[in-house]
């Protein structure tokens, strides 16, 4: 799908995270620059950014943030790269967010995590999230895994589905067809509305889940959590594309 066919033009990209389940390959890195398949993480998830045709990309930098500025100057090609600074203090992701509103703009953005890659099926993952948005049924659209096919995860899942798409978190004690893949739209409005400075994002989606407005779409094709050496060392060797 043509690049100009999608009607969303920024995007976040979640980095400034501590990366303790990675060390010690973050002892002296940020996790967004951990080599996977010979290339920074980091350069996975703005390549795929790039091909959908996003003009703006925000990077929230908090650990080893130096380093990670320093190499994202030196990326001359593709969307524009601004970052937002949380040195002085880690705003968890719906904090983030948050601070970085006034770079993102009014409209609808993607929030991508850093540590997920990911290979398209039929079609462009991004540009299918994308043309499935619908601002009057949605607050929030997340891209989910089933669980059994989550490669790096081995964890009891996040949401129930039902046949409209609406997302319901998993019940304590309980297992869920579907895991989160770490790549989202969101509505500005749904973040700004927490009165908070830092707040996992988890606490914006709840109003929009109990009002029917947190939806999801199941990926098809291939997804990895890269948030352990483990995990890493799985991708670099079943070589995900």
């Amino acid at each position: 799908m043509p690049p100009e066919t999608i009607p969303i033009r920024r995007a976040m990209v979640l980095a400034a995270g501590l990366g303790t389940r990675m060390r010690p390959l973050t002892n002296g890195l940020p996790k967004a620059l951990v080599p996977v398949r010979s290339r920074p993480l980091i350069a996975h998830t703005l390549e795929r950014l790039e091909r959908a045709g996003i003009e703006r990309v925000v990077v929230n930098v908090h650990a080893h943030a130096k380093r990670l500025m320093s190499y994202l100057e030196t990326r001359a090609a593709g969307p524009e790269i601004v970052v937002s600074d949380e040195r002085e203090r880690l705003l968890d992701t719906g904090g983030g967010i948050r601070r970085a509103l006034p770079l993102l703009g009014t409209e609808p953005f993607f929030v991508i995590n850093v540590d997920v890659l990911w290979s398209d099926g039929p079609s462009n993952t991004l540009a299918r999230l994308a043309h499935a948005w619908n601002a009057d049924q949605m607050d929030a659209l997340l891209l989910v895994v089933p669980t059994a096919a989550a490669r790096g995860y081995d964890g009891p899942g996040d949401f129930l589905m039902d046949a409209m798409g609406r997302l319901e978190r998993r019940a304590e004690r309980r297992l869920a067809p579907f895991v989160f893949a770490g790549i989202q739209i969101l509505s500005p409005d749904l973040v700004a509305a927490v009165d908070e400075t830092a707040f996992p994002l988890a606490r914006a989606w709840e109003p929009a889940r109990a009002a029917g407005r947190l939806h999801g779409l199941v990926h098809d094709g291939t997804w990895a959590h890269v948030g352990t050496p483990a995990a890493v060392q799985l991708v670099d060797e079943e070589r995900l594309r």
